[in-house]
Protein backbone atom coordinates (compact mmCIF):
# COMPACT_ATOMS: atom_id res chain seq x y z
CA UNK A 1 0.00 0.00 0.00
CA UNK A 2 1.27 3.38 -0.90
CA UNK A 3 -0.16 6.36 0.96
CA UNK A 4 -0.06 9.80 -0.56
CA UNK A 5 1.67 12.62 1.28
CA UNK A 6 -1.79 14.13 1.82
CA UNK A 7 -2.97 10.96 3.59
CA UNK A 8 0.18 10.80 5.71
CA UNK A 9 -0.36 14.43 6.71
CA UNK A 10 -3.98 13.69 7.59
CA UNK A 11 -2.95 10.76 9.79
CA UNK A 12 -0.32 12.88 11.55
CA UNK A 13 -2.77 15.74 12.11
CA UNK A 14 -5.41 13.38 13.49
CA UNK A 15 -2.93 11.78 15.89
CA UNK A 16 -1.86 15.25 17.03
CA UNK A 17 -5.51 16.01 17.84
CA UNK A 18 -5.86 12.66 19.62
CA UNK A 19 -2.83 13.46 21.79
CA UNK A 20 -4.07 16.97 22.69
CA UNK A 21 -5.00 17.34 26.35
CA UNK A 22 -8.39 18.89 25.59
CA UNK A 23 -9.94 21.89 23.98
CA UNK A 24 -9.47 23.19 20.48
CA UNK A 25 -6.01 22.86 18.91
CA UNK A 26 -5.04 25.72 16.58
CA UNK A 27 -4.10 24.69 13.05
CA UNK A 28 -0.81 26.54 13.38
CA UNK A 29 0.15 24.35 16.36
CA UNK A 30 -0.63 21.18 14.38
CA UNK A 31 1.30 22.52 11.40
CA UNK A 32 4.42 23.26 13.45
CA UNK A 33 4.30 20.13 15.62
CA UNK A 34 3.86 17.77 12.67
CA UNK A 35 5.83 19.79 10.08
CA UNK A 36 2.85 19.92 7.73
CA UNK A 37 2.72 22.83 5.28
CA UNK A 38 -0.09 25.07 6.51
CA UNK A 39 -1.77 25.32 3.10
CA UNK A 40 -2.07 21.52 2.88
CA UNK A 41 -3.15 21.23 6.48
CA UNK A 42 -6.02 23.70 6.09
CA UNK A 43 -7.42 21.68 3.17
CA UNK A 44 -6.98 18.39 5.02
CA UNK A 45 -8.68 19.70 8.15
CA UNK A 46 -11.58 20.95 6.05
CA UNK A 47 -11.92 17.53 4.44
CA UNK A 48 -11.85 15.76 7.84
CA UNK A 49 -14.41 18.24 9.21
CA UNK A 50 -16.77 17.73 6.27
CA UNK A 51 -16.50 13.97 6.83
CA UNK A 52 -17.55 14.43 10.46
CA UNK A 53 -14.30 13.21 12.00
CA UNK A 54 -13.32 16.54 13.56
CA UNK A 55 -15.03 19.71 14.74
CA UNK A 56 -13.76 23.27 14.47
CA UNK A 57 -14.29 26.59 16.16
CA UNK A 58 -13.23 29.98 14.85
CA UNK A 59 -11.80 32.83 16.83
CA UNK A 60 -8.92 33.48 19.20
CA UNK A 61 -9.77 30.43 21.29
CA UNK A 62 -10.59 28.37 18.22
CA UNK A 63 -9.09 25.34 16.66
CA UNK A 64 -9.88 21.71 15.94
CA UNK A 65 -10.76 18.65 18.00
CA UNK A 66 -11.90 15.10 17.33
CA UNK A 67 -15.64 14.62 16.80
CA UNK A 68 -15.54 11.24 18.57
CA UNK A 69 -13.20 9.72 21.16
CA UNK A 70 -9.83 8.72 19.72
CA UNK A 71 -10.66 5.12 20.64
CA UNK A 72 -13.50 5.22 18.10
CA UNK A 73 -11.58 6.58 15.09
CA UNK A 74 -9.43 4.09 13.21
CA UNK A 75 -6.61 4.77 10.82
CA UNK A 76 -8.85 3.26 8.14
CA UNK A 77 -11.44 5.98 8.83
CA UNK A 78 -8.91 8.72 8.10
CA UNK A 79 -7.48 6.96 5.04
CA UNK A 80 -10.94 6.36 3.58
CA UNK A 81 -11.83 10.06 3.86
CA UNK A 82 -8.63 11.21 2.16
CA UNK A 83 -8.01 8.43 -0.36
CA UNK A 84 -11.60 7.43 -1.08
CA UNK A 85 -12.73 3.91 -1.89
CA UNK A 86 -10.05 1.64 -3.31
CA UNK A 87 -10.66 0.54 -6.84
CA UNK A 88 -10.76 -3.09 -7.79
CA UNK A 89 -7.58 -4.46 -9.27
CA UNK A 90 -7.33 -5.49 -12.87
CA UNK A 91 -8.16 -9.08 -13.69
CA UNK A 92 -5.20 -11.41 -14.16
CA UNK A 93 -5.39 -13.63 -17.23
CA UNK A 94 -4.29 -17.20 -17.69
CA UNK A 95 -1.58 -18.60 -15.48
CA UNK A 96 -1.35 -15.40 -13.41
CA UNK A 97 -5.00 -15.64 -12.31
CA UNK A 98 -4.10 -16.96 -8.79
CA UNK A 99 -2.41 -13.59 -8.15
CA UNK A 100 -5.91 -12.09 -7.81
CA UNK A 101 -6.46 -14.19 -4.68
CA UNK A 102 -3.06 -13.30 -3.24
CA UNK A 103 -3.56 -9.57 -3.78
CA UNK A 104 -7.14 -9.79 -2.51
CA UNK A 105 -5.94 -11.46 0.72
CA UNK A 106 -3.23 -8.84 1.08
CA UNK A 107 -5.81 -6.04 0.75
CA UNK A 108 -8.09 -7.72 3.30
CA UNK A 109 -5.24 -8.09 5.80
CA UNK A 110 -4.21 -4.48 5.28
CA UNK A 111 -7.79 -3.20 5.65
CA UNK A 112 -8.33 -5.29 8.78
CA UNK A 113 -5.14 -4.02 10.40
CA UNK A 114 -5.90 -0.37 9.64
CA UNK A 115 -9.45 -0.75 10.96
CA UNK A 116 -8.13 -2.28 14.20
CA UNK A 117 -5.63 0.48 15.04
CA UNK A 118 -7.19 3.63 16.44
CA UNK A 119 -5.88 7.15 16.88
CA UNK A 120 -5.77 6.43 20.62
CA UNK A 121 -3.39 3.50 20.03
CA UNK A 122 -0.99 5.65 18.02
CA UNK A 123 -1.21 8.70 20.32
CA UNK A 124 -0.47 6.53 23.35
CA UNK A 125 2.26 4.56 21.57
CA UNK A 126 0.49 1.33 22.53
CA UNK A 127 -0.10 -0.40 19.22
CA UNK A 128 -1.86 -3.75 19.23
CA UNK A 129 0.21 -6.80 18.34
CA UNK A 130 1.23 -6.18 14.74
CA UNK A 131 2.94 -9.50 14.10
CA UNK A 132 0.43 -11.95 12.69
Amino acid sequence: MRLSARTQYALRAAVELAAAPGGPVPAERISVAQRIPRRFLDNILLQLRRAGLIHSQRGPDGGYWLARPATEISLADIILVIEGVAQENERFPGVSEPLEKVLGALREHQDSLLAEITLAHVAAGSLPNLSR
